[in-house]
């Protein structure tokens, strides 16, 4: 699979990935726990499709220590006994916050009351960010087709 745009290769693309990939550094350095950060940015890529960000996400969970069963277990968190209180809220606000179309409202009241028993303002910020800013790179990905397989742990971080 070839990508359809190479968006190294375009100048406007260039300029604009420059401050994607700060805004995406600077998340990954934020107050939200690695974990959850990694947890949540894969289960946004798995919902919306994003085969390149999976990737990439998968790998950079797995070395930062995670679990093979976890990230197994991310599609089907609900059901699964793996994950924290705080990790679950995370992931149900990820669900809500990327099927905005689909729920017709957003992030319910309970669930963000529930993150809100979870996280202080700078992580619940940082979250929030997260789950929008995947949802742009996923959206990114998916439009050109970006192929997945090859991505290194710490390529764009």
């Amino acid at each position: 699979m070839e990508a359809r745009l190479n968006y190294f290769a375009d100048p406007t693309a260039g300029r604009a990935l420059k401050h994607i990939m700060t805004a995406g550094k600077t998340l990954k350095g934020s107050a939200l726990p690695a974990a959850t950060h990694e947890l949540v940015a894969l289960r946004v890529s798995q919902i919306n499709g994003c085969a390149a960000c999976v990737d990439m996400h998968t790998k950079e969970a797995a070395a930062a220590g995670e679990t093979p069963v976890r990230l197994n277990l991310v599609a089907v968190w609900r059901e699964a006994t793996v994950f924290t209180e705080a990790e679950r809220s995370a992931l149900a606000l990820a669900e809500e916050g990327t099927r905005v179309a689909d729920a017709a409202r957003g992030v319910g009241d309970e669930v963000w009351a529930n993150a809100l028993k979870h996280y202080d303002e700078e992580q619940l910020t940082a979250l929030v960010m997260l789950v929008s800013f995947m949802n742009l790179v996923n959206r990114l990905n998916v439009i050109t087709r970006q192929p997945a397989g090859s991505y290194e742990p710490g390529q764009f971080h």
